[in-house]
């Protein structure tokens, strides 16, 4: 101190002695000009308190906010803020310690660093899609935060998070997924009688109830089977429809549609006769028309129908020989009898001892299954007039009829000849010496037969054998 004193006097006279000039300042120096008088003064120096590591406290007490201060003093224990004393700076649980963690006591009488205690938080969690959580204590150390999620939602991941004393959530952060399917309902399952004279029903009915139970989100619905008012045919007919939503989760449902048809009892062809019907036969609405066979005539009711109440209306007709009658006024009232009925072979022969004709009428004498099969009758002309017969099986016909038959068809007399006429009354073909029944029957089969016929003819075909 006596040293700094002679310093500062020392100064002064060098000032003093020095002609006047304009002084420098040099900041922080300890000095400061005087405009006025061009003189310097010194500073005055402050006192500097002296070091005495008697006093207990010599520097103020410390006292830290939420934490504590361990102290150590050269004095003892009771000296906790003396010269020289060092602290051990710490926070509560749930805080943490910002600026020195130890100070001690300067000789100036201060600390020689400063700290405080900040409560310790986490950073917010954020939200999770189509979930939420909450906590107990916010984002501060040992909150919890549980997590939920939505309805139709199921939580993959930690369902719960603490705020650990290091800052950071424990665990990781789950998901919410979408695991429930959607929930469909289809229509009630229901039955359709066809209609009438057919095997089908048009049904309709509304598309199926779709929910998603998550984010009602429903991307697409398939159908499996025909689409509303659709024809169904006879039998039961599974719907299915399947509904998908955002996260591929599908839920389906089925219905049944049944389809019933009213049928009648199985009718049967009648004897020396067949059946055409409409639709299958057999079902609501169904005709069924009865025909004869050539050679027989129908003796009832053409048609029956089946009705709704599954029976068939009418009786069943029969198929009675056919009667010709001979006793008409013209070959053409002959020949309308067998009209669209039977076909006809007409044989002329000069005689009855006539070679061609014997050999012909033995023939067809061993045919008459054939020839029934074909619907064939033979008329003969034989003869002169006035001895010339004519006959159709045991029948006779008149001169008058026997003469326009000839003359109609253009039959000799004189010499063998033969017609075979269709059942339109068409001239069809002619033979001028005899010939097989094989050969009667190929031409008919091949070129006269119609639809019916042929179908016939393949359910009958070994009949006469």
């Amino acid at each position: 101190m006596a040293h700094q004193l002679t310093q500062i006097r020392a100064l002064s006279l060098l000032l003093f002695l020095t002609p006047a000039v304009t002084p420098t300042w040099y900041a922080g120096s300890g000095y400061y000009p005087d405009e006025s008088y061009n003189e310097v003064y010194a500073e005055e120096v402050p006192r500097v308190p002296a070091l005495d590591y008697r006093v207990p406290r010599w520097c103020y007490t410390l006292n830290i906010q939420d934490g504590e201060a361990t102290c150590y003093s050269p004095r003892g224990g009771n000296y906790h803020s003396s010269l020289g004393t060092r602290c051990e700076l710490s926070c509560d649980r749930g805080f943490r310690l910002i600026g020195r963690r130890s100070v001690h006591c300067l000789p100036s009488r201060r600390w020689s660093g400063t700290a405080y205690c900040r409560q310790m938080r986490c950073h917010a969690l954020p939200l999770i899609t189509s979930g939420t959580y909450t906590c107990t204590n916010g984002v501060l150390l040992d909150s919890r935060c549980d997590y939920s999620c939505s309805s139709g939602y199921y939580l993959e991941g930690d369902r719960s998070r603490i705020c650990m004393e290091d800052g950071r959530w424990s665990g990781g952060e789950p998901v919410c997924v979408d695991i429930d399917p959607p929930k469909i309902r289809c229509p009630h399952s229901r039955e359709k009688m066809a209609e009438p004279e057919k095997l089908t029903a048009r049904v309709y009915w509304d598309p199926p109830l779709v929910k998603d139970s998550a984010d009602g989100t429903i991307t697409r619905v398939t159908l499996r089977g025909p689409e509303p008012g659709s024809h169904f045919p006879e039998g039961e007919h599974v719907i299915r429809y399947t509904a998908y939503d955002r996260a591929y989760n599908r839920a389906s449902c089925k219905f049944i549609v049944k389809v019933q048809v009213r049928r009648c009892p199985t009718l049967k062809p009648p004897q020396h006769g067949y059946l055409t019907c409409t639709s299958a036969g057999d079902n609501y609405g169904a005709i069924c028309e009865y025909h004869c066979d050539g050679g027989y005539e129908r003796q009832g009711t053409p048609s029956r129908v089946c009705q709704s109440s599954r029976q068939w209306s009418g009786s069943p007709p029969i198929c009675a020989p056919m009667k010709i009658n001979v006793n008409v006024n013209s070959a053409a009232g002959l020949l309308d009898q067998f009209f669209e009925k039977r076909r006809l072979l007409i044989i002329s022969a000069p005689d009855s001892s006539n070679r061609y004709y014997k050999m012909q009428i033995s023939m067809l004498q061993q045919s008459t299954c054939g020839l029934d099969l074909r619907h064939v009758t033979i008329i003969e002309l034989v003869g002169q007039s006035p001895q010339e017969v004519g006959r159709i099986r045991e029948q006779q016909l008149s001169a008058n009829i026997i003469e326009e038959l000839r003359q109609f068809q253009r039959l000799a007399r004189s010499y063998f000849n033969m017609v075979l006429i269709d059942k339109q009354g068409i001239d069809r073909e002619r033979y001028m010496e005899p010939v097989t029944p094989e050969e009667i029957f190929t031409f008919i089969d091949d070129y006269l037969l119609s639809d019916q016929e042929l179908t016939q003819r393949r359910e009958q075909r070994d009949i006469c054998e």
